[in-house]
């Protein structure tokens, strides 16, 4: 009871403003500390809101980061968050896979329009035409087609040999490579799998090599011997959206290149740096020229039926007249973000511990965007999913809803099927598992062209797209970022 009582008044009464200038950052001391206030004010706000124990929160602006440390690491073992307390940052760590390859690219050593094959020769999914023909840069766009929500059992630093040997042969195919984007974990499984055989490491140790140490994120790591030795902040679940409980056990992703970087808002906000940058080290090493930066963050393909775009790794969204690059993350009760805008020379990241930290995320991110650089959502605008929960900005449904007929259907994933019914006026979506009880009914209207708004329940504000195959049929439905196959 004690240690809850402190951790509460941890949570309340503790700001911690503290300065990273020994960690080779800066803290700003101008006009702009009053924004950062402001921020910091509506983020211990919505950290109450939403009962979110803690919280780290990074601002990089004209060369200048700025870090503030929330609220407490663990309910149940309070100690107060600071810039170098170490978040397991989840789906983030897809930039680092990507960043690693591009290393790789520039070193010529990987060519992204090359088959998986050229490199793992051995690779094979259930359709032979895709183990035949599936690039590297499908694996880093999320565009291979196959079942992407899975995972294999930690073997060390065989895991990911293991995954590609023992999980990836029977995996479904929902869909043809790059014809309806959907969000695949998997597929960085298997670019960490092609980095260990092109590096001849394994991926823990390519990942430190190529990004870790050069960059001088001292607080990075990958497994939890790494984590344990810092100052960690546990996940919480927030059950009926209320009080943070601790989740007992941490489970840390096995995939290192999926989602299992850990390190402080510090070590995020100099990676962040890097990114806006030239390519150039702190040290002065040159780690990837300039156009290999932007090419990272250049539209690949379009994330069909939303306004979102996608980049090597990055997502790309429009807001207002910014362009935008981020990823978020999601796990063990962790909810992340890192968001870049190249030109404004701004970052922005956010680490949480808690379930319901996509709802503080949220507020807190699109408040920044608005106080310093005056940003605004169109009416209507449609984004997609980028590695954590997030609801539509500004959103109207249409006055006069389409023909519903062609999007009613049984739609599959490996793991569940998607109903897609009318029920009164109206459509809704059902998810059904394989086993265990079907997830609640999700109303939902269009508001544009294949593209729909939850209206009710937990989920209400949640976007749902429907992509089309070339036929024009409607063939997916997508949600929270992965498609399900409509069955004849």
């Amino acid at each position: 009871m004690t240690r809850h009582l402190l951790a509460m008044a941890l949570l309340l009464t503790t700001p911690l403003a503290l300065s990273t200038e020994a960690q080779g950052a800066k803290v700003e001391q101008d006009h702009h500390d009053n924004r950062f206030d402001g921020i910091i004010a509506l983020t211990q706000a919505k950290m109450r809101e939403f009962n979110v124990p803690g919280v780290a929160i990074g601002i990089f602006d004209n060369g200048v980061i700025t870090t503030r440390g929330l609220g407490v690491t663990n309910i149940d073992e309070p100690l107060p968050v600071t810039d170098h307390t170490v978040f397991p940052i989840a789906s983030i760590s897809k930039t680092f896979a990507a960043t690693m390859m591009m290393r790789l690219v520039e070193q010529g050593k990987v060519d992204l329009k090359a088959p998986v094959r050229r490199y793992l020769p051995d690779f094979t999914v259930r359709d032979e035409g895709v183990s035949r023909d599936v690039t590297v840069w499908n694996l880093l766009t999320h565009t291979p087609g196959w079942e992407g929500q899975v995972s294999g059992p930690d073997r060390g630093e065989d895991t990911l040999r293991n995954f590609v040997a023992t999980v990836m042969p029977d995996l479904m195919q929902v869909a043809p490579p790059a014809a309806a984007w959907s969000y695949n974990n998997a597929g960085f499984s298997v670019a960490g799998r092609v980095i260990e055989a092109i590096t001849g490491t394994s991926i823990n140790r390519a990942v430190r090599d190529l990004v870790f140490m050069p960059l001088g994120l001292t607080h990075a790591g990958t497994t939890a011997g790494d984590f344990i030795v810092n100052r960690f902040a546990a996940g919480h679940s927030n059950p009926a959206n209320g009080a943070a409980i601790l989740q007992r056990p941490f489970s840390p992703s096995v995939s290192v290149t999926a989602g299992g970087v850990g390190l402080c808002i510090t070590d995020l906000m100099n990676y962040a740096k890097f990114h806006l940058g030239d390519g150039t080290a702190p040290g002065g090493e040159r780690l990837l020229s300039k156009a290999s930066l932007e090419m990272m963050r250049t539209t690949q393909l379009h994330k069909q039926g939303t306004d979102d775009d996608m980049g090597i790794a990055w997502h790309l969204r429009n807001i207002g007249p910014l362009r935008v690059a981020a990823h978020g993350g999601t796990l063990s009760g962790h909810i992340l973000l890192i968001e870049i805008i190249p030109e404004k020379n701004f970052a922005i990241g956010i680490l949480t511990n808690a379930i319901n930290g996509w709802k503080v995320i949220q507020d807190v991110e699109r408040e920044v965007l608005k106080q310093y650089h005056g940003a605004t959502f169109p009416r209507n605008y449609a984004i997609a999913h980028r590695g954590l929960v997030e609801t539509l900005p500004n959103v109207e449904p249409l006055a006069k809803q389409p023909d519903l007929a062609p999007y009613v259907g049984r739609y599959l994933r490996p793991m569940n099927a998607v109903s897609v019914r009318i029920e009164g006026d109206r459509l809704v979506v059902q998810e059904v598992p394989n086993s265990g009880e079907a997830r609640p009914v999700m109303p939902i209207a269009f508001f544009g062209p294949e593209r729909a708004v939850i209206t009710e329940g937990n989920d209400r504000g949640q976007g749902i797209e429907f992509v089309r195959d070339a036929k024009g049929a409607v063939m997916w439905v997508r949600v929270v970022g992965r498609v399900a196959v409509k069955q004849p």
